[in-house]
């Protein structure tokens, strides 16, 4: 099952110094997300509709999704 946040997309506003992250991410979202993900590092990618972290690990770091706590994506429009 996929979390499908409608309209928030357009409440977000992104940083252009800050490699695109959202600046104010919306409180539905925070209070959606699952604990132990960076939420100061999140965009929303347009060609999927969800929302991806930045994950730093100890080799690597890369960009994930942003998930609940049942571990469902959370997103704008549904997934096909």
């Amino acid at each position: 099952m996929i979390i499908a946040v409608w309209g928030l997309g357009a409440c977000t506003a992104t940083t252009g110094g800050n490699a695109g992250f959202i600046r104010n991410l919306p409180e539905e979202i925070v209070a959606m997300a699952a604990p132990n993900q960076d939420l100061t590092a999140v965009q929303l990618k347009e060609d999927d509709g969800c929302y991806w972290y930045r994950h730093t690990g100890p080799v690597e770091t890369t960009m994930l999704p942003l998930r609940t706590a049942e571990g469902r994506p959370i997103c704008t429009r549904p997934q096909t």
